[in-house]
């Protein structure tokens, strides 16, 4: 049973197992020379997750879908509306983009077609046979299909599985007496029975010997 019948691996509080996922080397990158000026080539250089290719869509991701649109709002506050325009940041290949003016614009070529959708221009427009059919993913049988901000519902899904597991099976004796000890160490200092309560019972769902251990700490002293 893999990671997605277990958790909904969008749940920023999970973590993917590399025993499930080990990671796969899809290439490799080369620094080969030091740029010649820093605040051209590497301030001004502007990466956002929102530029993909034909085939590649985005996951339900909470957090990449944020920054598919508040990426590009920064680099335009940031460097400028036409940020796309540095030769840092500047295309190889042909783009089909709605920005064509702005300030500090400097190509005046206007554009031969609509750079609108949709249009009757011959201008730019969905291609199925580039993007597919919408992106889904599957997990325990439920789908969350693009643009959805809805987490996937599991009755087994715990939140604290994995701080359980990383407890009981990833530490030592020693490490489990060393985090015993710091939480027993923060909760003495100051910290008053209603929240001590919540905190016992907090450590009780990771594991129940840790908080039993944590509890007669505080309670001991």
């Amino acid at each position: 049973m893999g990671l997605l019948d277990r958790v909904n691996p969008f749940d920023l509080t999970k973590v993917w197992s590399h025993t499930d996922y080990p990671l796969v080397e899809v290439g490799r990158v080369t620094l080969n020379r030091n740029p010649e000026n820093f605040f051209a080539q590497i301030e001004q250089a502007s990466f956002e997750p929102s530029n993909v290719v034909p085939g590649i869509g985005f996951s339900p991701d909470k957090m990449l879908l944020g920054r598919v649109f508040s990426y590009p709002d920064a680099h335009r506050y940031r460097i400028g509306p036409n940020y796309m325009d540095l030769p840092v940041n500047q295309p190889k290949n042909q783009v089909d983009t709605y920005a064509q003016d702005g300030a500090m614009r400097y190509s005046w070529k206007s554009p031969e077609k609509a750079v609108y959708a949709p249009n009757t221009y011959g201008g730019p427009h969905a291609d199925p046979a580039k993007a597919g059919p919408v992106a889904a993913w599957t997990a325990a049988g439920d789908s969350v299909e693009f643009g959805c901000f809805d987490y996937i519902e599991h009755p087994e899904d715990s939140d604290w599985g994995q701080a359980g597991d990383l407890v009981r099976t990833v530490m030592d004796d020693a490490a489990r007496e060393r985090l015993v000890s710091n939480i027993v160490g923060h909760l003495l200092d100051g910290v008053s029975e209603p929240v001590l309560k919540r905190a016992f019972e907090y450590w009780s769902n990771v594991d129940a010997d840790l908080g039993r251990r944590v509890e007669e700490g505080v309670r001991a002293s």
